[in-house]
This record gives C-alpha cells, structure tokens and sequence, in this order.
C-alpha cells in the first residue's frame, strides 16, 4: 500500500468498525437537516419576522436554544453515566424531530410568531442538552479506545460535511418555497439516526458498566475536575471563546444581511465556506493519533487570528474565505479539548466529565449571544465578530502562560535552513497531566 494510501486509510480507521460505520452515515443525514433548521431559523427571525431589532432577537433565539444546557447539562452527564445509551438517544432524537415539525408546521400555516420560534428554541435546547453527553460518550462504545480520537474527529467530520450541504440546500429552499419546509425536512431526517441506532451490533459494542445510582455523584465530578488543572484550562480556553466567539450561525447572519445585503441563498453559501475550514481541521484531527494540551493554545491562538482578520475583510467573498480558515481553527479546537478529556477522564467518571464540558461549551453561548446581538446593533455587525477575536486572543495568551506556569512550556521561534521561521510551543509533557 502506497504512503498516501496508509494515510488515508488511517484517517477513516474507525469506519471499519459495522457500528460506527451505521452512526456516521446515519448521523451525517441527520446533521444536513439541523444545519437546514439553523440556517431556516436565523433567517425566519432576521429577515421573514423582521422585529424592530432582529440582531437582539437573533441572539435571544441562540441564547435561549442553548440556555438550558447551564441547568441540565450535569444531570444529563449522570443519565449517561447511568442509563444504557441507545435508548436514550432514541427518545432524545425522537423529541428533537418532533419540535422541528412544530415550527415548521407553524411557518407554513402562516400561525408563527417570534414568542413560537423562542418557546420551541428553548425546549428544542432541553432535549439537546440531555442528548450532547449521551451523544460524546456513545462514540467510545462504537470503537476501541484506541480509536477514540479518530472517531471523535471523524464524527466533527461528518457534522461538517453536513454543514457543507445542508446551509446551500436551505437557502435554495428558502428562496424558493420559504423557511418552513426546512423545519420539516429536518424533523424527517431525524427517522435516519432512529433507524441506526436500532440496526446496530449489540455483540460488537464497548459498553461502560453503569455507575450505581449514590449521593454526591455530580460533585464528585466536580471534584475530580478540580484536582485535574488541565480539563481546567480547557474548560476556561472553551468557556471564554464559546461565549464570545462561537456564534457564527448570529455573525455570518448578520454580516451576510447587514454589511453586504445579501439574499437567503448567498447566507447559505457563507454558512459552507465556514463549513470547508471546519471539514478540514476534522479530518486532521481525526488523523492524529493523540490529542494535545499544547494544540488547544495554537488552535485558540489561530482562531482569534483569523476572526480579527474576517471582521475586517471588505467585500462578500473575501469574508467568505477567511471564514474557511476560522473554520479550521474552531474545529481543531473543539475536537482537540474533547479527545483529551475523553481520552484521559476514567469510564466510570466520563460521561459526568463530558456533561460539564458542555455545560461550558453550550452554557457559555446563552450568555454571550444576546451581548453579541447587541453590539451589532450598537456598533455594527463587524464588532460582533471583533469581541471574540479579542477575548479568544486574550484567553490564548492566558493558558500560554498557565502552560508555562504548571508546565514549563515555552514559544520560541524556530529557524531551518531552506524554510521560514515558524512559532513553536514546547511542553516537556507533550501531553495532559493524569
């Protein structure tokens, strides 16, 4: 076998598995109809509802859908730490079709009104935050831990090919028949994950024994947590950038309708270029064999980089491409800070762990988005995007110098004959702490 054949076939390992191989294909229909709803919802609020300040209701919807997570986020950690995980996400994947359908049948009965699309964007955000957890921690009972972080990697690769088709499929159908009929088609493709999680090998599973109901389980978490200084930086590396600056569904819309005056379709095409960085850094992280500390500094690093750059870019499609390199950033960040805590967390502790990652990761966006929301309206769409270039800037430099602090990790500039210099960041552990 060729080297590039090696390689390929070492980023796509996890597919060998019949199990993973049913929940990445299914899992890849269903996220093409969440990015049509996301896509659908935005527009149905900044543009067919059209209130007096739709950058504010914009951000309320974001804030709202993804509030819940602050309030259920443990708990649901504990269910996955408890429950078996199939039919748990069976009921949470049937629940999120449901109130897709309910929107979408509101819109095209003409029945919609802005209190709807917050009421069902809040309960929509109740069942996700159950099925996140459960969702994580099913990718370690479909393949060895071995393979944990090229399937964790792959599955951030499927969602983003779904984030490729699934925005310029939405903005043709919005342009041609309007924003309901995304709703539907999102709750239908829901059927496909229901499907594959029934079809799938019992026997050919790697199920964690269930942790005995007791007193005390979620701050036990916490405390394991505490005594864990690196799920701690990436905790805050996460919460501060998922606050300010993972809320390119509100920024893309706003730059898309308020700086360039663009139409649902050309909203849609920004939605995938952001999508072709993100497929991108999946597909690189699913090739890695191992996560590292050091990759979540660069990786938040870049990302507030290159969103300083794209709030600045001057016309369409200039934003369009740095959008591809944002992208990247953010996908090898996130995919990064949750294989190290997967990877490292023990079975029995893993799906508490995951639930306060995305307490943090969920929690923190219902509380920077209406902020966002609003500085768009006070200072422009641009500045939307600025804040969290800054404060991702700001919190890179902070764990930089955490690294250094715990670690004794160090930057310095490297210089090769024959190439240019380039930024390294040396950690004698080369990896997390146990």
């Amino acid at each position: 076998m060729s080297r590039i054949g090696r390689q390929i076939g070492q980023t796509f390992a996890s597919l060998r598995f019949f199990n993973y191989r049913v929940w990445f294909a299914t899992a890849l229909v269903s996220n093409v109809g969440a990015w049509m709803q996301r896509i659908a919802q935005d527009w149905l609020v900044l543009k067919e509802m059209a209130p007096a300040d739709p950058g504010l209701a914009a951000g309320i919807v974001t804030a709202l859908q993804f509030l819940p997570a602050l309030f259920l986020s443990a708990y649901a950690g504990l269910l996955a730490d408890r429950l078996p995980s199939r039919p748990l996400l069976i009921a949470t994947q049937t629940g999120q079709g449901i109130l897709a359908v309910v929107l979408g049948v509101l819109v095209l009965s003409g029945h919609a009104q802005l209190w709807h699309v917050y009421l069902l964007a809040f309960l929509l955000g109740c069942v996700t935050a159950i099925d996140a957890p459960v969702r994580q921690t099913f990718v370690a009972e479909m393949v060895p831990m071995t393979m944990l972080t090229n399937a964790v990697g792959l599955n951030s690769a499927s969602f983003n090919t779904s984030r490729l088709i699934g925005p310029a499929i939405a903005g043709l159908l919005i342009q041609v028949a309007g924003s309901g009929w995304a709703f539907i088609i999102n709750g239908v493709t829901f059927a496909a994950t229901i499907v594959g999680l029934v079809i799938m090998r019992k026997s050919e599973l790697y199920p964690v024994e269930p942790v005995k109901r007791g007193k005390g389980q979620i701050r036990e978490a916490v405390g394991y947590v505490a005594h864990r200084p690196d799920i701690v930086l990436i905790l805050i590396v996460i919460g501060v950038i998922s606050c300010l600056g993972f809320n390119s569904q509100l920024t893309i819309g706003l730059m898309a309708t308020q700086v360039f005056d663009r139409q649902a379709g050309d909203y849609g095409v920004l939605s995938s270029m952001f999508a072709v960085g993100s497929l991108i850094g999946a597909l690189l992280a699913a090739h890695r064999q191992r996560p590292r500390i050091r990759m979540v500094v660069v990786s938040a690093f870049g990302f507030g980089i290159f969103s300083g750059l794209s709030a600045l870019m001057p016309t369409y499609w200039t934003f369009g491409l740095s959008g591809i390199f944002v992208g990247l950033c953010t996908l090898t960040l996130i995919t990064t800070a949750n294989a190290t805590i997967q990877l490292t967390t023990i079975p029995a502790m893993r799906g508490r762990v995951i639930a306060l990652y995305m307490l943090i990761f969920q929690g923190a966006t219902p509380i920077g988005s209406p902020l966002v929301g609003w500085l768009a309206g006070v200072w422009g769409a641009r500045w939307s995007i600025g804040v969290g270039a800054i404060a991702a800037l700001v919190v890179a430099t902070f764990a930089l110098w955490w690294n250094h602090k715990y670690w004794h990790v160090t930057l310095r500039i490297e210089h090769q004959e024959g190439f240019p210099p380039r930024i390294v960041i040396d950690n004698p552990l080369d990896s997390v702490r146990h």
